[in-house]
């Protein structure tokens, strides 16, 4: 005990600030004096902590100019939303050009590839092609979004003409590779730009969040790289958001883009876009519409009109009415579909953020099921990243095999 009391006081010299009668109430206790020992570097710790708030503390004392700047930058965070729409496409740009279309794709498909081939090679551990093998793969095909219809029409060719047989993961793959292909040739057709008409008008519906804004100033780019002049309608009146957006993309595309305060008739702006695109005699109108889904009757109601006045200048606009599509939405696009045919004249699709799904199947069940035209699919945010669909190029793409 006569060689820890030196201890203890040479520990009390130390924190005496503290007072002595509180260390005396533990010293019936000395293991727990010990125990306080590691303290120390609780307390050497506190400092460190003090470290962290140094940003907040300044405010109170001298160096007020260093952080004046840091919480201006807190406070401008969202003004850069609008440069960070553009960053992405600055980056991408040389990259575009160093990979190709095609590896883009199978970069953007990964997701949707991961989920249908790993669940297809982890079912051949066996040598031959039985009944329960062909169960299970209908089973995976249905959980990749590729739909029971062509899980089944997949599955049931594959049986006639390999059951029994050695087969492996790749031979099936390749397999429904062409058979997907050959659902997905009929739709693969490209938008037909009219150049008779002076403008050709496009409108684009879509639900809010669908990408129906970025895929408009896509469609444009790709439009002006033909040599063809765009016009942009910002119709989704409701939205400022969308208005201020479509402006950024027509600037990164280099076509006007018509708009009007926050709450204007929508139907009125299409007319106008309209009457100025003729005008100018402009090859291409897109107009932008929008995509409240909780409140259908009145959309239909501002859809029905947009198409109505416009027809007074053009009786047979909109030339071509594109559908986009969210492929992170999976079936649920089966009902965008039915819905938004029931309230506009939807003659094509779009499917955008094929990148950020595991769900990209989806797009051979919407063929399969609506036979309607998929003109264009996109894989990231670039301005680049939307193209005219190529049924066998997603189709082995899918399946995880080289185009």
């Amino acid at each position: 005990m006569s060689e820890t009391e030196p201890e203890k006081k040479g520990w009390f010299a130390r924190f005496r600030s503290r007072g002595t009668p509180a260390v005396e109430t533990p010293k019936p206790a000395e293991p727990e004096i010990e125990k306080t020992e590691p303290v120390e570097p609780a307390v050497a710790a506190e400092p460190e902590t003090q470290v962290a708030p140094s940003p907040s503390e300044p405010v109170r004392t001298a160096p007020q100019p260093e952080t004046a700047p840091v919480e201006a930058v807190a406070e401008k965070e969202p003004e850069v939303e609008k440069p960070e729409v553009e960053k992405p496409e600055v980056e991408k740009e040389p990259e575009v050009e160093k990979k190709g279309w095609l590896s883009r794709l199978r970069d953007g498909l990964a997701k949707s590839t991961k989920r249908v081939t790993e669940s297809i090679t982890g079912l051949f551990t066996k040598k031959k092609l039985d009944q329960e093998t062909l169960n299970e793969l209908e089973d995976a095909l249905i959980q990749a979004d590729l739909g029971v219809t062509v899980a089944a029409r997949l599955v049931e060719k594959l049986g006639k003409e390999r059951f029994g047989k050695e087969v492996t993961d790749e031979e099936v793959r390749a397999a429904f590779a062409d058979d997907i292909a050959e659902i997905l040739q009929p739709v693969a057709v490209p938008l037909a730009i009219d150049a008779a008409r002076k403008p050709h008008v496009v409108l684009v519906v879509g639900v809010n969040g669908s990408g129906k804004t970025t895929t408009i100033a896509k469609l444009a780019s790709l439009y002006r790289g033909e040599g063809r002049s765009v016009m942009l309608a910002a119709g989704d009146t409701f939205r400022a958001a969308a208005v201020e957006q479509l402006k950024v993309w027509g600037d990164r595309a280099g076509v006007p883009v018509i708009s009007k305060p926050t709450g204007a008739d929508a139907a009125g702006l299409a007319y106008e876009a309209l009457e100025r695109a003729r005008a100018e005699k402009t090859d291409v109108l897109l107009i932008d519409t929008a995509g409240r889904l909780h409140n259908k009757a009145n959309l239909m109601e501002e859809l029905a009109k947009i198409v109505r006045v416009i027809r007074k200048l053009d009786p047979d606009a909109p030339h071509s009415c594109l559908l986009v599509l969210d492929a992170t939405t999976g079936q649920n696009a089966h009902a965008q579909v039915e819905t938004f045919k029931t309230m506009s004249p939807v003659d094509a699709l779009v499917l955008t953020k094929l990148d950020g799904s595991a769900k990209g199947g989806v797009l051979v069940a919407l063929a399969e099921k609506f036979k309607l035209p998929v003109v264009a699919i996109g894989v990231g945010e670039g301005i680049d990243d939307l193209r005219p669909f190529e049924a066998r190029a997603f189709a082995r793409g899918l399946m995880g095999l080289p185009a």
